[in-house]
C-alpha cells in the first residue's frame, strides 16, 4: 500500500516541503530509502524500525521503499525519522490517512520510540504558514519555539505512540498556545560601565559607535582594558525590534546554537570567537552550508580579540559582508545566502609584545616586526572601520579611585534617544540606524555648513582619506549630532569624527 507525509528539509535559512512517499508490499524483509539521502537520512531505517517496535506496534515484515521527493534535493539530518515512520504505519494501515495532507512531521526518533529535538522548527513553522499547512507535529522541546510563529496548530509529541493516538483521536494532545514573548526572560549579563576605571575618551567613542551602530578598532598594550570595554558594550544597546529578534532566532534555529530553554533570542547577540576559529566557522560554510559567526552575530555585535591573529583569508572574507550585510557561500549543489548585518569591534596590540609606543614598558620587537604585524591587517579592511582609538595603559590614580564611573543604564538611555531620532529619520527607507545609510541617504541627512565643509576638505587632504572613509566620517559625524539632539551637523559634530580616523602614515 501507497502512503504519503510531508515534511520539510531546511536549505540555509529556508524550508523547501518533501513529500515523504512510503510503499509497502510483499517480500523478503528489505528497506529501500531513496531521494539523495545523507548518512544520517540513511540510517534512519534501524532507528525506524526499533522505534516503532518498542511502541508496541507493527513493523512491516516484507518490502518497503522510502521515496523523499523532489529526488534531486539532498536530505540532511535526522528529522525525516518521524515523518517516515508515520508514513510506514500509514501504509500498513496502523493509523488513518485523514489529513495527513494538512499536516507537517518533523522529529528525530529515539529506539525507544522518543521524539528527539532537531534543528530548524521555527523555518519549518514559518513554511506551514505559508503554504496552508495547519498542524506541525514537532518535538515537545522544540514546540515553544515552533510556537513563536502564529496562526498554526503546533502539537508537542514526545514519543511515538502519543502521535499514534492523537491521530486515531484517543487521548488528543491540545496544541501548543502561542508563546507569548514577554514571557520569555533575558538571561543576558554584561559589564556595567560603571565598573571601568579611566578610558573615559574611549568609553565615549563607544557610546557613539552603538547610538550608531559603527564599527570600532582599538589599539593598545596588554592589559589597558580593551576586552572589559568591549564586552560593556551589549550592555548600551538598543533592545531587539519583534522582527529582528525573529530573525536572530531563525538563524540560531537552523544552525542548532537556540539555548534548551530559550525558544527565542531577546538580547542582541555578543559573538567573541577564538582566533583559531576556521574559515566555515567565521563566515560560514561546511559541506551543508551553516551560519558563521558574522551571521549569528547578526544584529548584535562581533568581537575579535587579538585581531592580527585570526587567519587573513577568513578576515578578508567579512569586507564584502560589512558593506553588503549578507554573506553568500557558493558550492556546486548551489548557493546559499545567510544575513551577515553585524556591529565588528576588534581589538589588538600595537606589535607582537604589545609594548611599541607605551611609556613604562620598553618594547622587544624590532621595527620590521612591527611592521609586519601592523600589515597582517589590511588597508581595506581598516578602512571599514568608522573609528579608530587608542588605549592608553590606564594610571594608579584612576584604577584606586573609589569613584564609579557613569553607568551603562545612563549611557544606554542617551543611545535609545538618539537611536528613535534615527527612527524617526529613516521611517520610510527600511533602515534602523546611521551606519546603514547608502549614498542617496548622506546626501539627504548629511548637509554641511560652509564651515564644515572646510574642514573636511582640510581633512580629506591631511588623513588622505578615501571615498568610503569620506562617508563613513560623515555618517559618525550624523550619529553625534543625534546624540547631541540636534537636526543640523555642525562643526563640532564633524571635529568629533574626524578624530575617530587614523592618522595618514608617510
Amino acid at each position: 500500500m501507497l502512503a504519503k507525509v510531508y515534511t520539510c528539509a531546511v536549505i540555509g535559512l529556508d524550508a523547501q516541503i518533501v513529500e515523504v512517499e512510503v510503499d509497502t508490499g510483499r517480500g523478503l524483509p528489505a528497506f529501500f530509502l531513496v531521494g539523495l539521502p545523507d548518512a544520517a537520512v540513511k540510517e534512519s531505517s534501524e532507528r525506524i524500525r526499533s522505534a516503532i517496535k518498542n511502541s508496541g506496534l507493527h513493523m512491516h515484515g516484507g518490502r518497503i521503499t522510502v521515496n523523499l521527493a523532489p529526488a534531486d534535493l539532498r536530505k540532511a539530518g535526522p528529522s525525516y525519522d518521524l515523518p517516515i515512520a508515520i508514513g510506514i504505519l500509514a501504509a500498513t494501515d496502523q493509523i488513518p490517512d485523514v489529513d495527513l495532507d494538512k499536516a507537517l512531521f518533523v522529529g528525530e526518533l529515539g529506539l525507544d520510540g522518543q521524539v528527539r529535538h532537531v534543528r530548524g522548527v521555527l523555518p519549518v513553522a514559518a513554511f506551514a504558514i505559508a503554504h496552508g499547512f495547519r498542524t506541525i507535529f514537532a518535538p515537545s522541546d522544540d514546540a515553544v519555539e515552533a510556537a513563536l510563529i502564529d496562526g498554526v496548530d503546533v502539537i508537542p509529541v514526545a514519543n511515538l505512540t502519543e502521535v499514534v493516538n492523537h491521530l486515531h483521536g484517543i487521548d488528543v494532545i491540545a496544541p501548543q498556545p502561542t508563546t507569548q514573548l514577554e514571557a520569555i526572560a533575558s538571561s543576558f549579563t554584561y559589564t556595567d560601565f560603571g565598573e571601568i576605571k579611566g578610558q573615559e575618551h574611549v568609553k565615549r567613542a563607544m557610546e557613539v559607535a552603538a547610538a550608531g551602530g559603527h564599527n570600532v578598532i582599538m589599539t593598545g598594550p596588554p592589559g589597558a582594558g580593551k576586552t572589559l570595554i568591549a564586552r560593556a558594550l551589549p550592555g548600551i544597546l538598543p533592545p531587539l525590534a519583534l522582527e529582528e529578534a525573529l530573525a536572530v532566532t531563525h538563524i540560531y534555529s537552523v544552525a542548532g546554537a537556540l539555548p534548551a530553554d530559550t525558544p527565542m533570542i531577546r538580547e542582541r547577540p555578543f559573538r567573541a570567537p577564538h582566533h583559531t576559529i576556521s574559515h566555515a566557522g567565521l563566515v560560514g560554510g561546511g559541506k551543508n552550508p551553516r551560519p558563521g559567526e558574522i551571521s549569528l552575530a547578526h544584529r548584535g555585535v562581533l568581537f575579535l580579540d587579538e585581531l592580527p591573529e585570526f587567519d587573513e583569508r577568513s578576515l578578508e572574507a567579512m569586507r564584502q559582508p560589512l558593506e553588503d550585510h549578507i554573506v553568500t557561500i557558493s558550492r556546486a549543489s548551489g548557493t546559499l545566502t545567510f544575513p551577515a548585518n553585524f556591529q565588528l569591534i576588534a581589538a589588538m596590540n600595537p606589535c607582537p609584545c604589545g609594548y611599541w609606543g607605551d611609556p613604562t614598558h620598553n618594547c622587544s620587537c624590532s621595527p620590521s616586526m612591527v611592521t609586519r604585524y601592523q600589515k597582517r591587517i589590511s588597508g581595506p579592511l581598516l578602512d571599514r572601520f568608522d573609528i579608530h582609538m587608542d588605549v592608553p595603559r590606564v594610571d594608579y590614580e584612576k584604577l584606586a579611585s573609589d569613584r564609579a564611573g557613569e553607568s551603562s543604564a545612563a549611557v544606554r538611555t542617551r543611545v535609545l534617544a538618539a537611536r528613535e531620532r534615527q527612527q524617526a529619520r529613516f521611517d520610510t527607507s527600511g533602515l534602523t540606524c546611521n551606519a546603514d545609510m547608502g549614498p542617496a541617504h548622506i546626501r539627504e541627512y548629511c548637509e554641511l555648513d560652509d564651515t564644515s565643509k572646510a574642514l573636511m576638505r582640510s581633512a580629506m587632504n591631511q588623513l588622505g582619506m578615501s571615498a568610503r572613509a569620506f562617508h563613513r566620517v560623515l555618517k559618525l559625524a550624523r550619529t553625534i549630532a543625534d546624540l547631541a539632539g540636534v537636526e543640523q551637523i555642525q562643526a563640532a559634530h564633524l571635529a568629533e569624527a574626524i578624530q575617530y580616523r587614523p592618522r595618514r602614515q608617510n
